[in-house]
């Protein structure tokens, strides 16, 4: 197991290190778009605790058995069982939800542990392999904003 990156973080450092997972990520051999895809559901689960649990948190990445990880940690009152679901694409008039969601399709693994003293989340993408040898099958998601057809900012998998 080997340490990348151990950060609290508040809402003034989400972008810094959004660029830090992505200089992490590319590093361990990650490209697009499934580095693309690591940074969003990181990023994701990074903007939830900022947004839902208080404004701040603890996030930790490490590569681990050809795995890049990260958690994030943090201390709110948890996410409400209906929420924590996260499998289906919230409808087009609802507000929130699509972050769980986004973080389900874009990794290759996700755990949620949560309640009233905080939410662990830990995010899984395997990374490639080296020497010359072919690459595992990957799922490949990718989600857009479209406003074709449907009202501009909807979100697509």
């Amino acid at each position: 197991m080997r340490t990348l990156l151990a950060q609290s973080f508040t809402v003034e450092e989400v972008a810094a290190l959004r660029l830090a997972v992505a200089r992490h990520a590319t590093r361990c051999g990650l490209v697009s778009p499934r580095l693309d895809d690591f940074v969003l559901a990181v990023h994701e689960s990074v903007t939830n605790a900022v947004a839902h649990a208080g404004g701040s948190g603890h996030v930790t990445l490490w590569t681990v058995d050809g795995l890049l990880r990260a958690e994030t940690v943090d201390s709110g009152s948890g996410i409400p069982r209906g929420r924590l679901n996260g499998h289906s694409l919230p409808g087009d008039s609802a507000f929130d939800g699509r972050g769980l969601y986004l973080i389900r399709r874009l990794s290759d693994g996700v755990m949620f542990s949560t309640g009233p003293q905080g939410t662990r989340v830990e995010i899984t993408m395997r990374l490639p392999e080296n020497r010359g040898r072919r690459l595992s099958p990957m799922r490949r998601v990718r989600v857009a904003v479209t406003g074709l057809g449907r009202h501009p900012g909807t979100f697509v998998a």
